[in-house]
């Protein structure tokens, strides 16, 4: 695994999937995977964002076969609208990286469906996507679903009692919140396919302290968040190199089913694929089956 990088990618020609976020680290999720050979399908809320961003992946990639399609991870019914229309267009699908993300709004914002933001986000716009795109992935060559966490899950708990921050909203606690459900879930989906015999490989990944405009888009230019993302920007690794671990969780032979990677360095802030570190209330498998359970009943959507 030391230093692997995009170069080290296998053939992925016959392989199909869909990738969530259409700018910084799903747009290179999507560039990889074209150039390996892979038909993507790069979904998100911003039709014009998406579609600018299927043609800058064509332009880049002669041949590529890439798609858009609109999906807003904070829509409920959106989500079962791109579940229909793939379930209906294709009979299967090999690869799903949950990627997209809001991060640290400063003030409690909700979903269409009531939900506070980052949590209904973050972790159960894709649990519920998982869910009905199941089906397809069963029914795909070695599937494998990625889904994307945080080092900000290190400090991350799950407050049942008060999931969605209406009694006590922080911006930070909370996206941590969600980022320690993004990867609970990885690690159960892993557990739930071995038990149900789905065949699907679920592998969690995060991408250390990346340059995307994350801290830009939901805190605000003004914030410091931004400030910190605008002025000390060499903190940062450059987006195609935070997409690493990711690209390893998806394609590498050697990715372990119910692994999880990040950066090699730096307190896994940056550098190559490696095993990351994972948070001990991650491992907790009774909070876990909770979650899931109270995910199921939020979204409505059944792992049958």
């Amino acid at each position: 695994m030391a230093k692997w990088t995009v170069a080290d990618i296998p053939s992925q020609t016959g392989r199909s999937a869909v990738v969530t976020g259409t700018g910084g680290l799903g747009f290179e999720d999507a560039l990889a995977l074209a150039r390996a050979g892979a038909e993507v399908i790069l979904a998100g809320r911003n039709p014009v964002k998406g579609t600018e961003a299927a043609d800058r992946i064509r332009a880049a990639v002669p041949g590529a076969r890439i798609g858009f399609e609109p999906l807003d991870l904070a829509s409920l019914a959106s989500i079962a609208a791109f579940g229909e229309r793939l379930r209906t267009g294709r009979a299967s699908l090999d690869l799903l990286i949950n990627n997209a993300g809001v991060m640290v709004p400063p003030a409690r914002q909700l979903t269409a469906d009531g939900f506070e933001l980052q949590f209904g986000t973050n972790h159960l716009g894709h649990f519920a996507l998982t869910g009905h795109l199941l089906p397809l992935l069963k029914a795909g060559t070695r599937p494998r679903v990625v889904s994307l966490s945080s080092i900000a899950a290190r400090t991350g708990k799950i407050g049942f009692d008060d999931l969605n921050g209406a009694r006590d909203y922080k911006p930070m606690p909370a996206y941590s919140q969600s980022k320690i459900a993004c990867l609970m879930f990885a690690f159960e989906l892993q557990r739930r396919s071995e038990a149900s015999g789905w065949g699907i490989t679920s592998i969690a990944a995060h991408p250390g302290i990346s340059r995307t405009d994350l801290l830009h888009n939901a805190p605000g230019r003004g914030s410091l968040n931004s400030l910190a993302r605008t002025y000390l920007w060499f903190l940062f690794q450059p987006a195609a190199r935070g997409a690493l671990p990711t690209l390893f969780a998806a394609t590498a032979p050697e990715a372990r089913p119910g692994g999880y990677y990040g950066p090699n360095r730096m307190g896994e802030m940056r550098g190559y694929p490696a095993s990351a570190k994972v948070p001990p209330q991650a491992g907790d498998r009774a909070t876990a089956a909770q979650l899931w359970q109270v995910s199921e009943d939020m979204t409505g959507v059944r792992f049958a």
